[in-house]
């Protein structure tokens, strides 16, 4: 935390020159952007020097205790009310640094794709939803199949997954894009260890405040369903599929036996991956800041590894590697996103103070 420290100091003594400058005075927005700059920077000043005299308050207690002058309890329940003071602390500066992401709290919307790789492929993308289905459950969040499309051996071609609860959108951010996986499949006679693919894409649900869909820039067509169901999906044209005419973003839902209930599904998705394009377009127009490759992977960008020979998964934008492939693909993935949360802090922060 106090790398950052020097910086806030060196940065805040910069606008403060600027401000002084007549040339500044002049400009009215200028100095309106540096006096707010100004205010968040000495806030910040503020709280590294408490937080630096917290820190000297542990080092001082921790001499005292090893030189005896104070007994074991007295010294636990001081250092106890120090060390909740610092990660007070800890928080409000990362928050003034770092702002949380306003959809963190959102709902979300995965979709889960084979990419090369044949049958092999997809049931690596099955897999894949197994393991965000059971990190769900391990989190105490719901999950909803919104539309599914199965092969003959299990595997899945593409598969819509809805979660709600708290954090999900900013837990599961960091999934987005190209997963790979690198095994002996079980067709696989001569024990060559083959390279598959999948892509995921996690969107933050979207309201429609946030995306309003004109009706006239939609093409809604119906279907007879396939693949499991029973006989009563392939005699009726439950199946919907809506066309986004300015964008040409297709959605298909066939996953309920009601038309309506296939047409809201499709409207919920669709209206995800608008919302999604818009915040793409706001990210690339903030050129003064530079995006967070960790947060914002784009799809095609080959994130992660899942090497089964070597029990290893390796997180490819921050190069971090684990050998618990097994207990990874249950779902205990919260070492790996922990990993990815740190750095993306980290990068953000040192993007705000360049």
């Amino acid at each position: 935390m106090l790398d950052f420290k020097e910086e806030i100091e060196k940065r805040l003594k910069e606008v403060e020159e600027k401000l002084s400058d007549q040339n500044i005075t002049n400009d009215i927005e200028r100095l309106k952007e540096l006096g707010q700059e100004h205010a968040r920077l000495s806030e910040l000043n503020e709280l590294f020097k408490n937080y630096e005299s917290a820190l000297e308050d542990i080092k001082a207690l921790h001499e005292m205790y090893n030189a005896g002058e104070v007994s074991e309890e007295e010294y636990l329940f001081m250092l106890n009310e120090v060390e909740t003071k610092k990660e007070s602390l800890e928080k409000a500066i990362t928050e003034k640094l770092v702002p949380p992401d306003e959809y963190d709290e959102r709902d979300i919307i995965m979709e889960i794709r084979a990419g090369t790789g044949g049958d092999e492929a997809a049931l690596f993308a099955s897999e894949l939803m197994r393991m965000y289905l059971r990190y769900a459950e391990r989190k105490g969040w719901k999950c909803e199949i919104l539309d599914i499309n199965e092969n003959e051996l299990g595997g899945i071609k593409i598969v819509i997954l809805k979660i709600k609860g708290k954090g999900v959108y900013k837990r599961l951010k960091y999934e987005s894009g190209v997963h790979r996986v690198q095994r002996v499949p079980q067709t696989e006679s001569s024990g060559r260890i083959h390279t598959s693919t999948a892509t995921v894409a996690v969107l933050p649900e979207a309201t429609e405040i946030d995306v309003q869909i004109n009706e006239n820039d939609l093409r809604i067509d119906t279907y007879r369903a396939g693949g499991a169901g029973g006989q009563y999906v392939n005699k009726t044209d439950s199946a919907v599929r809506i066309t986004h005419i300015p964008t040409g973003i297709v959605v298909t839902c066939q996953n309920e036996r009601s038309q309506h209930q296939n047409k809201e599904r499709a409207m919920n998705i669709l209206r995800a991956k608008l919302f999604e394009l818009k915040l793409r377009e706001q990210q690339s127009q903030l050129t003064q800041q530079r995006k967070s490759q960790i947060g914002t992977a784009e799809r095609s960008e080959k994130i992660r590894t899942y090497n089964f020979p070597q029990n290893r998964v390796t997180d490819h934008r921050i190069q971090y590697t684990t050998y618990r492939i097994n207990e990874i693909m249950d779902g205990d993935l919260d070492e790996i996103i922990d990993k990815l949360i740190e750095a993306d802090l980290k990068e953000k922060i040192d993007s705000l103070i360049v």
